[in-house]
């Protein structure tokens, strides 16, 4: 499979804002956030569609997911927890978490001028990061 942003991201050419990783996955910020704490979590396998996943690199991806959202409801306490599998935007398998409260929140379509700083980043990551286990 050709190199995404993705992939430049887990390698590290690319900066992230990483909450997780582990040896089949890594979960890091988005930078266009549907809410604050939304997260990405992506197989280091990559393949373009979620479904084309091997099993085990599938699985790997969906317990980061859990993980991730039980994260974020502990320290960010949102009444929800959303979790949406578009495969569109980069052809690179991976999953959203975000938290919300109201239905308007899980739909809201962020626009780019309202992008969080670099530093509002850099703490929410801090906020709900997690560590191998």
């Amino acid at each position: 499979m050709q190199e995404t942003i993705f992939t430049k991201i887990i390698k590290g050419e690319i900066p992230s804002f990483k909450v997780y990783e582990d040896d089949k996955t890594y979960a890091f910020l988005d930078i266009n956030p549907i809410q604050p704490g939304h997260t990405l979590v992506v197989p280091k396998n990559p393949k373009e569609f979620l479904w084309d996943l091997e099993s085990e690199d599938y699985q790997a991806v969906m317990a980061t997911v859990q993980k991730i959202g039980q994260q974020i409801r502990k320290q960010l306490s949102p009444k929800y927890v959303g979790v949406e599998v578009l495969g569109i935007d980069v052809p690179h398998a991976h999953v959203h978490v975000f938290p919300f409260n109201t239905k308007e929140e899980f739909r809201h379509i962020p626009q780019p001028e309202d992008a969080p700083s670099a530093e509002a980043l850099a703490e929410m990551a801090k906020k709900i990061q997690l560590s191998v286990e």
